[in-house]
């Protein structure tokens, strides 16, 4: 029986370019914004994926000119409006994490262009991370006024270890593609236009490959992930406790006005 993915998972573009091969692509408006139905749907896939015996490799990519510029103003104004909805998105901020390191099918991600929020969750998680030299990949979350929550307490430090990661989660400041590899956050850096054609060519070596010996690797090498946990819960906690506070509604706000943001909370540290 085949998959229908496009039924399923109405937010995504999914294409199989080679045999065993399934190619799940960002296509929305607003440079591939995560919306409320794809910030739901990208947690769940991942479960369709490991079950689905015609796919043994999945590269996640970006169409136009991003890979994703992370959660829509919808997604993050209902976040910070609504309780109901901060514990829905907590939850699928947690089950997008545990489905991408839990997949047993490896997964390569394509980045380029802007690589943010929910996307570059699953861009940095992927087992083989192909980035374009000019990308610009960014941790917003304390621009935005909350804790480095999601992935980054996580994979951060073990990636490219604990000082690059505190700069990065603290200041925000955008990392290039070349200077991702160069640090140690993704697996490869190319031309920007060679991004897609290289992480296909990744995927078909791999597809080539013995699958039960790839997906044994991959998750005994994904228990380094699974004992950070404890500390991936407490960053998840203390980001959506921020999304109830006066400076995530400010930093909503000055991204939607485009200007910077005035913090009122930090008077009283």
């Amino acid at each position: 029986m085949t998959t229908d993915y496009a039924a399923l998972y109405p937010s995504f573009q999914f294409s199989r370019p080679q045999e065993h091969i399934l190619t799940i692509e960002f296509d929305a408006p607003g440079l591939n914004s995560v919306s409320p139905e794809a910030h739901r749907e990208i947690a769940e896939v991942w479960q369709t994926v490991d079950q689905d015996p015609k796919t043994r490799v999945v590269v996640l990519q970006g169409r136009g000119k991003a890979f994703s510029s992370g959660g829509s103003f919808d997604l993050l104004q209902g976040i910070v409006d609504s309780y109901a909805t901060r514990m829905r998105v907590l939850r699928e901020a947690r089950d997008l994490v545990w489905n991408v390191i839990n997949c047993s099918k490896p997964i390569v991600s394509a980045l380029h262009g802007p690589a943010v929020g929910a996307g570059l969750v699953a861009g940095l998680l992927a087992d083989v991370s192909v980035v374009g030299r000019t990308a610009k990949i960014i941790d917003g979350h304390t621009r935005l006024g909350v804790a480095a929550g999601d992935h980054a307490a996580i994979c951060w430090p073990l990636l490219c270890g604990m000082a690059k990661a505190k700069y990065y989660l603290l200041t925000c400041e955008t990392l290039t593609g070349e200077e991702a590899e160069r640090i140690g956050l993704v697996s490869l850096c190319v031309d920007d236009d060679a991004v897609q054609a290289r992480a296909l060519e990744v995927a078909a070596q791999l597809a080539s490959m013995a699958q039960p010996a790839l997906r044994l690797t991959k998750h005994t090498l994904n228990h380094w992930y699974r004992s950070a946990g404890p500390a991936f819960d407490s960053s998840l906690a203390y980001e959506f406790l921020g999304f109830g506070g006066p400076d995530a509604a400010e930093g909503l706000a000055s991204h939607r006005e485009k200007r910077p943001p005035v913090w009122r909370d930090s008077e009283n540290d």
